[in-house]
């Protein structure tokens, strides 16, 4: 699996907000082989060795920030490739995004409104933006996801849900747009695109099969 021009075990990723849509982002990327990844919240970034560290933090702490970095989102951001956020409104300052590394990805997901807004992040030097809103290009939508889960998780007759058949189902989204149409205002599917449900069941399906 690769990050626009970087293998996913290569890259290094931050996501701000430590709240249970970050912890499980964060567990999901662990699982599809990311190796690098720095959970930020708004008392900076969770380490192991912080004595006061939530219990909620305490298991996504083990795995996450090997260099046991402290300090701010700007200082977790330093050297980045992505930027992932379930946090705030405007927390990402676009001066920042220019010590990440180059073509940075941004996924500002806060709504209403985002942890910056694309125009803003551009500015900033973002390779990729992306966001959960429909009116800017991108969107990060959950409807991409669970019809074509469900239907791949029927016809396999799964019992469970699992891991590897979720990222089954990211890889199907990410497969939908033809390579020759993939532009950096266009890396995602509409939600009316007729073709992304039987790409992510069919995609589901083969990872439950393979599975069993």
């Amino acid at each position: 699996m690769k990050l626009a021009n970087k293998k996913i075990e290569n890259a290094h990723i931050v996501i701000n907000g430590g709240g249970a849509a970050g912890i499980a982002i964060t567990k999901k990327f662990l699982k599809a082989g990311a190796k690098n990844i720095k959970l930020v919240d708004k008392t900076g970034i969770i380490s192991k060795v912080d004595s006061n560290l939530e219990k909620r933090h305490k298991e996504i702490a083990k795995l996450t920030n090997k260099d046991h970095q402290k300090g701010d989102l700007h200082e977790a951001l330093k050297g980045a490739d992505v930027f992932i956020g379930v946090s705030a409104p405007g927390v990402l300052k676009k001066e920042w995004i220019q010590d990440m590394n180059k073509k940075p990805i941004i996924f500002a997901m806060a709504n209403p409104t985002p942890e910056i807004m694309p125009d803003k992040a551009k500015k900033g030097g973002a390779f990729i933006v992306g966001t959960g809103r429909s009116d800017f290009p991108n969107q990060i939508n959950n409807v991409l996801a669970f019809p074509g889960i469900f239907r791949g998780a029927l016809d396999s007759k799964a019992r469970d849900i699992t891991d590897t058949m979720q990222i089954a189902a990211a890889k199907g989204i990410a497969e939908v747009i033809p390579s020759e149409q993939l532009t950096t205002d266009y890396i995602l599917p509409d939600v009316f695109n007729q073709n992304v449900v039987q790409i992510v069941a069919n995609a589901v399906q083969n990872a439950a099969n393979n599975e069993d």
